[in-house]
């Protein structure tokens, strides 16, 4: 069977660099995530996986950042078994396929048209009460025409940081507004890592942008949320299963104050 040509630049092309990455965490003796739906993709997919600059070590990284944001949204939805669940910015991620959520969960993966057009090529649905929504969740439209009734865990994964701030404080505003009570669960770059962005093989490789960055978790609070967990990236669980070199990176890296500080998982509350 012919392989898929993959055809995205930008920050859409970044969606293969995290896809990678778990694949090959997938591939190593002891996984952090183990999703052998990312190293199936990888095997379809007509690209050169060399260019996102993702190694072995990197990809530890990758999955462990996978890994916790999979487990928030569990225990979140272990606690309310009939939440609204907004996948955003979900590129090839297969999160619900990974979590298996009851079929009184609501599930909507959202992305630009074209990736959810490649996902429905390559990806069976899961099974469940499951929709995937063509849009940039930017675009104020897509959120206004979804039920607002259920409490809801919104989860974007390797996002903010190609948002500018004023993009985030109204997407997570819309939320917050549109439903009760939920959570906001995602992963973010310090304002030193963006300035330093070309140093990132991946943003080099597909000349993606970064805008937004956060120094303190509590910069949100003035937006409604209330953060309930920031965990650096540097000190992810999981990551101990790194090959050594990149276990002495790590560690090395966490010694110095402002680069301990450049990536974080964000937990917020709201309502």
């Amino acid at each position: 069977m012919a392989r898929v040509k993959i055809t995205f630049t930008g920050a859409q092309e970044t969606l293969l660099a995290t896809l990678y990455g778990r694949a090959l965490d997938n591939r190593s003796p002891d996984p952090v995530l183990g999703d052998a739906e990312a190293d199936r993709l990888v095997r379809e997919i007509d690209y050169d996986f060399r260019r996102t600059g993702i190694t072995p070590g990197v990809a530890t990284g990758v999955a462990a950042r996978a890994k916790l944001l999979d487990d928030w949204t569990a225990e979140f939805l272990a606690a309310r078994p009939e939440a609204t669940v907004l996948h955003l910015g979900c590129g090839l991620d297969t999160r619900a396929h990974r979590l298996g959520p009851p079929p009184s969960v609501r599930w909507f993966d959202v992305d630009h048209p074209e990736v959810i057009e490649l996902r429905r090529r390559l990806l069976r649905e899961p099974d469940g009460d499951y929709h995937m929504i063509g849009a940039s969740v930017t675009d104020e439209g897509w959120l206004e025409g979804l039920p607002g009734d259920r409490p809801v865990v919104a989860v974007f994964e390797g996002l903010s940081m190609y948002l500018r701030e004023e993009e985030g404080r109204r997407l997570i505003e819309r939320i917050t507004t549109h439903f009760p009570r939920g959570q906001v669960l995602f992963d973010c770059y310090s304002r030193l890592a963006i300035r330093l962005q070309r140093l990132v093989p991946t943003i080099r490789s597909t000349g993606a942008r970064l805008y937004w960055g956060i120094d303190d978790p509590r910069e949100l609070e003035r937006w409604g949320l209330t953060c309930l967990d920031a965990v650096r990236a540097l000190e992810l669980p999981g990551l101990e299963r790194a090959p050594l070199r990149e276990r002495v990176r790590l560690r090395l890296a966490a010694r110095i104050p402002r680069m301990r500080d450049t990536g974080r998982l964000l937990r917020y509350a709201f309502g």
